[in-house]
C-alpha cells in the first residue's frame, strides 16, 4: 500500500521473539534493554518448545492472580513461588559469588519482616520457647582473618514447633527468637536460644498447589538465619543449618549449601551451663562468619 513502511519483520511464529525483542530497540536503559530483550528471546522459545495451549496460558495468569492475592503485610506468595523454583537462590549466588575465601550466602525467606531488637552479648533470644537450649557462639572476620569489630549479627529462627513469631501473632511474644548482636573487639559475638526445628513453608496458597501437583514436599531443614554486616565490607545473608536436620538434602527452596552444615553436639557439663546461664545438657555450635571486603569505587 503507498505511504506506508514496515520498521521490520512482521509477527509470526517463526519470527516472534525476534519481532518483540526488537520492539525494545529503543529503551533508554541499557541495562533494562538487555533484560527485557533476552526475556522476550526465551520466553517464547519456552512457548514454543511446550506448545503452550490456550488452556495452559489461562490458567498460568489465574495462578500468577492468586499468588498476588495472598500477599499481604506477613506472607509474600511471590517470594515462595521464586524460592521454590530455585529462582531466588541463583539470583543470590550469583550476585555474592564468594571464590571460596568467604561465607556463602543462601536465600533471605520471607519471614524477614520485623527489625530484630538489639540485644546484649549473650542475651537469650529464646522469650518463650520450650525447645533443647543452645549456645551459639562465632567471629566475624575479614578475608585475610582479621577480625571485624562491631559487625551487626542479625539473626532470626523458628521455634520448637516450625514456626516464626510473625506466624503466631499472640502465641509467641513479638520478637521472639530473633536478635542483633554487636561483636566484640576480636569479632566475637555469643547468643543463647534453642535448637531450631525443621519447618514447612506456607503451602495452603498457590504455590502449595504447585509443589503437591509435582509430588514435592514443603519443608525447609532446621537452620537459623544469619544477616552480618559491617563498615567496609559487604554484607552477607546466610543460614546455619543443623547437621542431621531431616530435609537437610531435600529442602523445598535448594538454600542449602556444604559450608553452612553444622554439628550441634549435646554438652553434659553443669559448671558450663551455669556460666552460659542455660539448663544442663544443652546444645552447641559454634559459626565463624568470613566477609569479603566491599568494592572501592573508581576516584
Amino acid at each position: 500500500m503507498s505511504g506506508t513502511t514496515t520498521a521490520g519483520p512482521m509477527f509470526s511464529e517463526e519470527r516472534s521473539g525476534e519481532v518483540v525483542a526488537a520492539s525494545f530497540e529503543n529503551t533508554p536503559d541499557p541495562r533494562l534493554k538487555q533484560v527485557l530483550t533476552s526475556l522476550a528471546h526465551h520466553l517464547h522459545a519456552f512457548v514454543k518448545d511446550v506448545e503452550l495451549t490456550e488452556e495452559e496460558w489461562e490458567t498460568a495468569v489465574a495462578f500468577l492472580t492468586r499468588t498476588g492475592q495472598m500477599c499481604d503485610d506477613v506472607r509474600q506468595e511471590f517470594i515462595l513461588l521464586s524460592d521454590v523454583l530455585g529462582v531466588s537462590m541463583l539470583v543470590e549466588t550469583i550476585n555474592h559469588r564468594t571464590g571460596g575465601v568467604s561465607t556463602e550466602s543462601t536465600v533471605l525467606g520471607p519471614f524477614h519482616m520485623v527489625e530484630s531488637p538489639p540485644r546484649a552479648p549473650g542475651a537469650d533470644i529464646a522469650l518463650a520457647s520450650k525447645g533443647p537450649p543452645c549456645l551459639v557462639t562465632g567471629r566475624v572476620t575479614g578475608p585475610d582473618g582479621e577480625p571485624v569489630p562491631a559487625a551487626l549479627v542479625d539473626v532470626w529462627q523458628a521455634n520448637e514447633e516450625g514456626f516464626y513469631d510473625v506466624q503466631q501473632p499472640g502465641v509467641q511474644p513479638e520478637t521472639n527468637l530473633r536478635g542483633l548482636f554487636t561483636a566484640d573487639d576480636d569479632g566475637r559475638f555469643w547468643f543463647r536460644s534453642i535448637v531450631p526445628r525443621y519447618y514447612p513453608i506456607p503451602d495452603d496458597g498457590p504455590v502449595g498447589e504447585l509443589l503437591a501437583a509435582t509430588g514435592r514436599h514443603p519443608n525447609r531443614p532446621a537452620h537459623v538465619h544469619f544477616i552480618v554486616t559491617a563498615a567496609g565490607y559487604a554484607p552477607v545473608t546466610t543460614h546455619l543449618f543443623v547437621e542431621g536436620s531431616p530435609y537437610i538434602d531435600s529442602d523445598a527452596v535448594f538454600g542449602v549449601k556444604e559450608s553452612l552444615i553444622r554439628e550441634f553436639p549435646l554438652v553434659d557439663d553443669p559448671e558450663r551451663a551455669a556460666r552460659a546461664g542455660l539448663a544442663n545438657p544443652f546444645h552447641t555450635v559454634h559459626f565463624d562468619v568470613t566477609l569479603q571486603r566491599e568494592p572501592r569505587s573508581a576516584p
